[in-house]
């Protein structure tokens, strides 16, 4: 059931579907961090490890996309700063788990997923678990994750592992994370 719902929401995003776009129109009017009542991509949420119990809460964030124009060179103008955009190393997902985390303090990040975008706009919806609900100190699959405060800021959640290369752990994936080890290596 779930892959047929999965299938169904590819479907409308690739097709630019009335629903889907009528969605996207009405997300736009609603602030840039808004709790929803349930995921709208039930079968991705159920992937990540969302329950639907207390203390679970799902955030729908919206964030810009595109280069951020670069600060004012201090120093001098040196080669290394010239250029008027540069790319950020974090993800936008990453970004939106970060805004979300901000603003629910009393949580902490289970995970996140893309769920549309609209020009330069992108939209992802973030797990929330509350530290201080007593059922989700119960649960044995949440409990690691709320132990861990500062999930989204120390780059522990998924997209984060992903943005500093340690997504992987393979053989030959030392040369993808930066430190001492991956560059003592590549020598």
């Amino acid at each position: 059931m779930y892959n047929q719902m999965q299938k169904t929401i590819e479907s409308q995003y690739q097709e630019r579907s009335p629903e889907y776009k009528s969605r996207i129109i009405k997300w736009n009017s609603e602030p840039s961090i808004n709790r929803v009542d349930k995921p709208s991509n039930i079968a991705r949420a159920r992937k990540l490890g969302y329950k639907a119990k207390e203390g679970v809460i799902v955030v729908r964030v919206m964030v810009k996309g595109g280069m951020r124009k670069r600060k004012h060179a201090a120093g001098g103008r040196k080669p290394s700063k010239s250029g008027r955009y540069f790319t950020q190393e974090k993800s936008l997902q990453s970004i939106a788990e970060e805004r979300a985390a901000r603003k629910f303090i009393n949580c902490e990040v289970l995970n996140s997923y893309f769920v549309g975008d609209a020009g330069s706009k992108k939209f992802f919806e973030i797990i929330l678990l509350n530290r201080d609900s007593s059922q989700i100190r119960a649960d044995r699959d949440y409990i690691g994750v709320i132990s861990r405060r500062g999930r989204a800021f120390r780059g522990l959640t998924s997209s984060g592992k992903k943005h500093r290369g340690i997504e992987r752990k393979r053989f030959g994936s030392h040369k993808l994370r930066p430190g001492k080890s991956a560059f003592k290596r590549t020598k």
